[in-house]
């Protein structure tokens, strides 16, 4: 299957039964493949008039109890910011697909990693977290929906699954299942018009008393703590007698897996931490790697973002470095393996 596809496929499996979208490359074919998907099974798909009208569809399904997502790329994505608050305020889950592309700007449609501090940081207004999964495959596209929609309601947080131009266009076999049942729990926190229930639900995320809103920001505390705790994930390559640790996400993790090969077969002890999820960050995993190893590479599709979080981890314990291409421009194999051996022959190699 092509990435967007898998992506789409993935939804319908998870038991998505809404899609408010806006076609923009490089993830069009997601939503072409939804428009005839969902309706085959007796769901909804909806083009919008535009980014800021999906995200708002998107928080009315979701207030009324409905697995419910949405797709777009950088620019329709930063339209989505203040709707993305709204949900994180109102703790409504949803998911958000990005299939990042080079930027700023309008930027161009080529594959970029330069979107992750506006999934991770934030991005709209207020103090809140997007829970973000950054899958590196187009078997694992189709498997980490269901992920993302289960995390979504058991937080009531909306999640954001990242990826980018190359894996939305590559093709690569993938398994899915002959049968599959999805048991979604019940919401009696959503605002569905029935009275089975005692007293209202109100979906808000308005609180014009100063001491009322600062009570929703220690429940969403308590929330982000507990999801730091218990979400953290991340694949080890290769750390054993590592002297050099390559971190790296999406696409850039693929190219870093050949990397560490290479660089084996020369003699050059390298492994690498893939993160799964970019929020929250894996620094459990990366802190206690730094106890072993000598250094750290951050490879990404940007200028120096996700290095940040990689230095946060480390907490001084060893030096942290960073190679990027940006503006839609893909790192290269033979690119990073010599700034492994540049870094290599400086010292991590004594």
């Amino acid at each position: 299957m092509k990435g967007n596809e898998a992506i789409g496929e993935g939804a319908v499996r998870a038991g998505c039964r809404y899609f408010f979208g806006y076609p923009i490359t490089p993830q069009s074919e997601l939503t072409h493949y939804l428009a005839k998907r969902l309706p085959e099974v007796g769901r909804l798909y909806m083009q919008a008039e535009s980014e800021v009208a999906s995200i708002n569809m998107v928080y009315g399904a979701s207030g009324a109890g409905a697995r419910v997502m949405t797709s777009s790329s950088g620019p329709g994505i930063s339209l989505m910011q203040e709707g993305l608050s709204y949900l994180a305020g109102a703790q409504l889950p949803c998911v958000v697909v990005n299939m990042m592309r080079g930027g700023p700007g309008l930027g161009n449609i080529a594959p970029s990693q330069a979107d992750y501090f506006q999934a991770t940081k934030g991005g709209g207004h207020g103090d809140y977290h997007l829970i973000v999964l950054a899958p590196n495959s187009v078997q694992e596209l189709v498997d980490i929906m269901k992920k993302a929609f289960d995390l979504a309601d058991r937080y009531r947080n909306p999640v954001m699954v990242m990826a980018d131009g190359i894996m939305a266009q590559m093709m690569e076999p993938v398994e899915l299942d002959d049968q599959y049942q999805i048991e979604i729990q019940p919401k009696p926190w959503a605002a569905t018009g029935k009275v089975d229930h005692e007293g209202k639900n109100l979906i808000n995320s308005c609180y014009v008393i100063p001491e009322e809103m600062e009570s929703l920001n220690f429940i969403l505390r308590d929330k982000y703590s507990e999801i730091n705790k218990n979400e953290q994930v991340c694949e080890e390559y290769q750390l054993d007698g590592a002297d050099i640790v390559l971190v790296a996400f999406g696409t850039a993790s693929r190219i870093c897996r050949a990397v560490v090969e290479k660089a084996r077969a020369q003699g050059i002890p390298v492994g690498m931490i893939r993160p799964i999820s970019l929020w929250p960050f894996p620094a459990d995993f990366i802190g206690t790697a730094a106890n072993r190893v000598k250094c750290f590479l951050s490879v990404e599709m940007n200028m120096g973002q996700m290095v940040e979080d990689v230095r946060l981890s480390v907490c001084g314990k060893a030096p942290v470095y960073h190679y990027g291409r940006f503006g839609g421009m893909v790192p290269t194999v033979r690119d990073v393996l010599e700034e492994v051996k540049k870094i290599y022959s400086g010292g991590a190699g004594q």
